[in-house]
């Protein structure tokens, strides 16, 4: 199989779908591989090291999507790229469809395959393509939210871990899955005063047992959700439903009973965002103000520690595409659940319900 790896476009995102290793493994099995120049320069990969491993350096996405049969990507296709996908072709990445109508759309009328990573579901019913993309947002999440809180950023001039005689920052966590354990944990380090909510009890009673003392677990509920937003200093949106839009937990309204210079990072916006007022960011643009709570809402957190990510995402991506290389994509999706699950959009037809009842258009089983 020809599978082709184009540089990311997306603004401020530095992350790779490939490292040098998969390349290797790929070729060593027989496959063709085509990394677009440059594509791995933000992860601190040089085409050099590709290429010592038997890839082809192209000059162009554009060549890219021609050649290959196979696209492996990190972020989902821009406007600029939907006019190179084609019919037939396979894209493997993330898409989160459910955050835009247009991207759905454009990929329909391509009538390519699309596999998202973020709806690849394992034997054990986990997420493992989207795991460690949510380990890195939930831990950055906190980074985030410290380095906000400071007044030059607008935010109310708290430290996360207090000192001596002067209180922690409190922070509220929605949702108990990766991103939000994953913040907990560095919040709890901070010594910072700890909220985590989610509707799951047996969730709660597990991260009750594996988290510090200053980490309280507690049901999710609209009146628990505003009793924490009084008190809060910082609140992280950390919650999912896979392939759909993220429900909205915060309304406006609901802003006004925070304090003035708290900060709000919502996770959730690669789906949406789970907060009534908040709009897709950048990394070079990230926040802004609404009823005087500053709002976080970059929807490629991970791309800023493209290092980290990258290795971090293709460790769990590689033995995907192996797979995909080696049956063939009917084949893989006949045979393997997992990939199967992880189709989003097949030949014009969606596939997965979720992304279907979200714009209210026919879903297929495969």
């Amino acid at each position: 199989m020809l599978i082709g790896v184009p540089r990311e476009i997306k603004l401020d995102e530095y992350r790779v779908a490939m490292l040098p290793v998969g390349v290797e493994e790929l070729t060593r099995a027989g496959h063709q591989v085509l990394i677009e120049r440059s594509a791995g320069i933000g992860s601190g990969l040089p085409d050099s090291e590709y290429a010592a491993e038997g890839a082809e350096i192209v000059a162009s996405a554009a060549e890219i999507y021609k050649r290959a049969d196979l696209i492996v990507k990190v972020k989902e296709p821009l406007p600029p790229e939907f006019l190179l996908i084609r019919a037939g072709q396979t894209l493997f990445t993330y898409f989160h469809f459910a955050a835009s109508r247009e991207l759905t759309e454009a990929m329909l009328a391509s009538r390519a395959t699309c596999l998202a990573y973020e709806t690849l579901r394992d034997a054990q019913g986990r997420l493992p393509l989207l795991t460690p993309m949510s380990e890195v947002a939930g831990r950055m999440s906190i980074q985030e939210g410290a380095k906000y809180l400071e007044r030059p950023q607008m935010g109310r001039g708290i430290l996360l871990a207090g000192v001596p005689g002067v209180a922690p920052a409190h922070i509220t966590i929605l949702g108990g899955g990766v991103v939000g354990a994953n913040a907990a944990k560095i919040a709890a380090g901070f010594q910072a005063d700890i909220a985590i909510l989610d509707v799951n009890i047996d969730r709660l009673r597990y991260l009750d047992d594996i988290m510090p003392a200053n980490v309280n677990c507690l049901y999710s509920d609209r009146h628990t959700i505003r009793t924490q937003l009084k008190l809060a200093d910082l609140v992280i949106g950390a919650v999912l439903i896979p392939g759909a839009k993220a429900p909205r937990l915060i309304s406006r309204q609901d802003l006004k009973l925070m304090k003035p210079g708290s900060v709000i990072i919502d996770v959730a916006i690669d789906q949406g965002g789970c907060i009534e007022t908040s709009r897709p960011t950048t990394h070079s643009d990230p926040t802004y103000l609404e009823e005087g709570v500053l709002h976080y809402c970059v929807t490629n957190m991970p791309g800023a520690v493209g290092r980290t990510s990258t290795f971090a995402l293709c460790n769990a991506t590689l033995p995907w595409v192996l797979a995909l290389a080696k049956n063939g994509i009917d084949a893989a999706l006949r045979q393997s659940p997992p990939l199967a699950s992880a189709a989003n959009i097949v030949a014009g037809r969606i596939t997965n319900q979720a992304v279907a009842e979200t714009f209210g258009l026919k879903f297929e089983a495969l």
